[in-house]
């Protein structure tokens, strides 16, 4: 388990549901991954990088709501610059998404 935090900390944390509606190949990371892009309604388009590609196919990314940390700074990725951290859960075997259970608006943000 992690250090514990107080809950003013994790109320600074913004994680909001997205859409996917855009992934690329990132050949030039270094271990396998994704470029996706994924809208967030009023809060615009970001971009991310996700190492996601052992367990999902370009394909069934492609409008899938996911959750997001919205708020940390950019983040250089090669000559990529990621906007957001997309969440999963990590196990053995790759990275599996969180997403709401059933669609809710862009932008959304979790509690």
């Amino acid at each position: 388990m992690s250090d514990t935090i107080q809950f003013d900390d994790f109320t600074k944390v913004d994680i909001r549901v997205g859409t996917i509606t855009e992934v690329n190949d990132f050949p030039e990371a270094r271990n396998p991954a994704y470029q996706l892009t994924i809208d967030f309604g009023a809060l615009g388009v970001k971009k991310s990088s996700a190492q996601i590609t052992a367990l999902y196919k370009k394909e069934a990314l492609l409008n899938k709501q996911i959750l997001a940390v919205v708020n940390f700074p950019k983040k250089q990725i090669g000559k990529f610059m990621s906007d957001c951290l997309v969440l999963g859960a990590v196990d053995g075997k790759g990275v599996i998404l969180l997403n709401p259970e059933a669609p809710v608006k862009n932008g959304t943000p979790v509690s």
